[in-house]
């Protein structure tokens, strides 16, 4: 599986976590720090951010892909929509939630968020 990481780097640990809840050994990391620039337009700095991703066509669209999203919100809505039409469906993402009272702070995987399974269950509710 691909680990696409915009956010904080991964730890040996969450990794771990990763490829117990998924199943899957992660073959590849591919870290891409999402920094934007608040004063500047948002699609031109996801275009750039995109350019540092290295897949191929033929990988975007075929390839177990697990992302790890930015913190900050727009970019992480700009990157979904970015990402479905590139990947056709909603990758999974990486939920991480802080360990209670660890100094210093310090994160675990708490689940893989199933996106598409989202969108495909909220399809059943239309009238």
């Amino acid at each position: 599986m691909i680990l696409l990481n915009f956010s904080h780097p991964i730890t040996e640990a969450q990794r771990d976590q990763i490829e117990k809840l998924s199943g899957t050994r992660i073959t590849r990391e591919v870290p891409v720090p999402a920094q934007f620039d608040h004063q500047q337009n948002f699609d031109t700095q996801l275009a750039n951010l995109m350019s540092k991703v290295s897949l191929s066509a033929t990988e975007w669209q075929t390839a177990p892909i697990l992302l790890n999203l930015p913190s900050l919100n727009f970019i992480a809505a700009l990157l979904l929509a970015e990402l479905h039409g590139r990947m056709g469906y909603f990758p999974p993402c990486i939920r991480l939630r802080p360990i209670q009272d660890a100094l210093p702070p310090r994160f675990e995987v708490a689940e893989l968020l199933n996106l598409n399974a989202i969108r495909e269950n909220a399809r059943k509710t239309r009238h």
